[in-house]
């Protein structure tokens, strides 16, 4: 049976505590003990017949007893190493059924309570003393009636050291089950944050790619409008302005939708893909015309296989937001957009003039570069923008971006 038992790490709950202050349970159990064995001696019920020490000789074991439960709790080791003296001496005197009872209560508690190197050593050590005692009463008396002897050892030592035992192990699986609930719950908060995380940074990044391109025109135009006394050019600014406020609505629109039908079973809107590349580049090729800009598309794809969905997005929302970045910051030039796909990969490249621009332009905030990043990394792509050397000596701002047409294969 003790072979069996199993002794994991001991709960704090479970650990002796530093104050050497009685816990309150233990008092009671204390006074419960001393009153009974008082009201047993009174009544003139003992265990034991005439010994040495007769009379009120046995309260004194009993009244000691009674103060080691008080350390039951505090110093479990100590309290059981004086038990067993006092339970020696109470031997000598005609005995009360209280203090054995106590006696119990205090090696039940010096296994709950105690070190786990004492929660192992007590049970083998009684077991052992109450085969000790056995064999040797049995040898000394030589009749069966010996046998009743270690019985009683093992009923005031096994038995408690035992119960402890089994006790403790079942509070431990408590304890250790509920750390585990608290780790699982942990980190399904840590998921479900993690996930919000990410949902909002693609809402942002949606947003951010659906939005920015009409306000930017907005913003441009509407400076050129105001600064520049012209009635035709008032007029064309106006015109584009209003066109890009319906479609930046009826983008805007289209993402409230979106979310509010998230939780719906219906079906989701059509993501843009690469073959509305044309009308997107016709569309900033209107909105840069005022600023000297001129966009021109080159695709060399071919007749390459349809690419995933996640790829054809990212392809096109980097598009987007390279030929919003050109309307904002790009000097007076052409934009050139070129695309290319390869076993392993889609290539899109948008280069841009760099350099100082005359006229108006929109304030960046530097999120969508951020943006870019993160959906070539979330296709473990690559990604890099900055300035670069032309052919011809002069500096164009590059936006170049490798992204995986195979899943789980990063390009080189």
């Amino acid at each position: 049976m003790i072979a069996s038992l199993r002794y994991p790490r001991p709960s704090r709950a479970l650990r002796p505590s530093r104050s050497l202050r009685p816990h309150r349970d233990d008092a009671l159990i204390a006074l419960a003990g001393l009153l009974g064995g008082l009201s047993l001696w009174t009544v003139g019920l003992h265990t034991q017949g005439d010994r040495l020490l007769a009379g009120a000789w046995v309260l004194l074991p009993m009244t000691v007893m009674a103060g080691l439960e008080l350390l039951r709790r505090t110093a479990p080791q100590f309290a059981l190493v004086v038990a067993t003296l006092v339970l020696i001496a109470d031997q000598f005197t005609s005995g009360s059924l209280a203090t054995v009872l106590m006696f119990t209560d205090v090696m039940y508690a010096a296994v709950l309570y105690g070190t786990p190197a004492a929660a192992r050593r007590i049970p083998w050590t009684t077991a052992l003393i109450t085969v000790g005692v056995t064999a040797g009463f049995v040898a000394w008396f030589q009749q069966p009636d010996a046998l009743l002897i270690g019985v009683a050892t093992g009923l005031v030592s096994f038995v408690p050291a035992t119960t402890g035992v089994l006790v403790r192990n079942h509070r431990d699986a408590a304890e250790s089950a509920r750390l585990r609930a608290e780790q699982t719950t942990l980190l399904a908060e840590m998921d479900r944050v993690q996930a919000v995380t990410s949902e909002r940074a693609r809402m942002a990044r949606e947003l951010h790619d659906m939005v920015a391109n009409h306000l930017s025109a907005i913003a441009i135009h509407s400076t050129a409008a105001l600064s520049l006394d012209d009635e035709r050019t008032t007029r064309d600014a106006l015109t584009v302005i209003r066109e890009n406020s319906v479609e930046g609505l009826a983008e805007m629109r289209r993402l409230i939708g979106l979310l509010r039908d998230a939780g719906d079973d219906t079906e989701p809107t059509a993501a843009p893909t690469l073959g509305a590349l044309d009308t997107l580049v016709d569309q900033a090729r209107t909105n840069g015309a005022s600023s000297g800009l001129d966009i021109t598309l080159d695709d060399r794809r071919g007749t390459s296989p349809g690419l995933p969905a996640p790829v054809e997005l990212a392809a096109y929302r980097i598009v987007q937001e390279s030929l919003t970045n050109a309307l904002k910051h790009a000097a007076p030039g052409t934009v050139t957009v070129e695309l290319d796909c390869s076993a392993r990969a889609l290539t899109v490249c948008v280069d841009s003039p760099f350099g100082d621009r005359p006229g108006p332009r929109a304030p960046g905030s530097g999120a969508g570069l951020v943006g870019m990043r993160e959906r070539v990394e979330l296709l473990d792509g690559v990604f890099e923008a900055g300035p670069v050397t032309a052919g011809d000596g002069g500096k164009i701002w590059r936006v170049r971006a490798e992204l995986p047409v195979v899943e789980g294969r990063k390009t080189a």
